[in-house]
């Protein structure tokens, strides 16, 4: 039912020894529905020994503030939204039996607890601050996304990419190290499409790499024509 497509070689030389993966769902992203949800865990439990959902969800606050949303009803937005998200992917896991299904959804309450995540966005976020040419790369996908949820004309302004860039880095970590946070050893981010600046971060071209034994995998149906919808940012 789907096909899978490690995001660079090093990725595809991991792929042998992983045994845990870590699946992305963007909040916002009408992609992910609670059938194709439950077709993603049913992969991921038959494929793997372990696996995660990763939902960025309160963090969705800073892109809808860059498009206007004010502080308060950006937050209650993400919260919302992100609390539909969880409760997809717990009933997904619910329809395959699994026991206490939440143990297995990471959102950003929860990271905030893991000291290999606050280790890691700490570090992702001094490095946006101190190095031009990672600043630069994190500045360039936020601008990406941003360019295509504005009226067609507009382009971010710097105040607009700065303010989204922080849901960015939120979720580098995860990218970074999801094996190490999780406690699973080696592991896959799973999404289901390519990102730019990713290709480059796995291939080593960037001032930041992720951790020995991290890759990212591209899953998608056989049949899928979605629209190129980034992690990064909020999706359709």
């Amino acid at each position: 039912m789907f096909n899978s497509e490690p995001l660079t070689e090093r990725c595809g030389a991991l792929l042998p020894t992983v045994s845990h993966v870590c699946i992305g769902v963007s909040p916002f992203n009408s992609y992910f529905n609670t059938e194709r949800l439950t077709a993603l865990a049913k992969w991921a439990l038959t494929r793997f020994e372990q696996c995660h959902f990763f939902i960025p969800d309160t963090v969705t606050a800073y892109t809808l503030e860059a498009l206007g949303y004010s502080p308060g009803r950006a937050r209650h937005k993400a919260s919302r939204q992100g609390q539909y998200a969880h409760n997809k992917v717990a009933a997904a896991l619910r329809a395959l039996d699994v026991p206490e299904p939440e143990r297995l959804i990471l959102g950003m309450a929860r990271l905030a607890e893991h000291p290999r995540y606050r280790e890691l966005v700490e570090e992702a976020g001094t490095l946006f601050e101190r190095d031009a040419a990672f600043r630069a790369a994190c500045l360039e996908a936020t601008h990406w996304v941003l360019d295509r949820k504005l009226p067609p004309g507009d382009t971010p302004t710097d105040e607009q990419s700065l303010l989204a860039v922080r849901y960015f880095i939120a979720e580098l970590p995860l990218f970074a190290d999801s094996g190490g946070i999780c406690g699973a050893g080696p592991s896959l981010f799973v999404y289901h499409q390519r990102v730019a600046f990713l290709e480059k971060f796995y291939a080593g071209e960037l001032p930041w790499r992720p951790a020995p034994g991290q890759g990212f995998l591209v899953v998608r149906e056989k049949d899928d024509n979605t629209p190129d919808l980034s992690l990064i940012g909020v999706g359709g």
